[in-house]
């Protein structure tokens, strides 16, 4: 085998690996949006699943965790919840950490 044909074969290697590895960050990326966007939805579906039973929108994220069994990976995720008055929709955001 030559030199030639060596280099040529690590060349290749190098670049299947590196575009392997690239599909895997991207799919790990996705699999994170997608993650907040369903800790998003949760979110707001337990505050109006709140409004309709109890009348008002819930003080704070605890709230619906500890009544409406919300579960926050606390690690992955940043959960940012701003309620203006109990009648008005709060504003839920939803940030990946990592």
């Amino acid at each position: 085998m030559s030199k030639k044909s060596i280099i040529l074969s690590v060349a290749v290697f190098g670049v299947t690996v590196g575009l392997f590895l690239q599909g895997i960050f991207s799919f790990l990326s996705r699999a994170e949006e997608e993650g907040a966007s369903t800790l998003q939805n949760a979110v707001t579906r337990a505050c109006v699943q709140c409004y309709a039973i109890e009348g008002r929108y819930p003080p704070s994220v605890q709230y619906l965790e500890e009544r409406y069994g919300i579960q926050i990976d606390e690690e992955r995720y940043a959960v940012f919840y701003s309620g203006f008055a109990s009648n008005v929709m709060p504003e839920i955001t939803v940030v990946p950490l990592k």
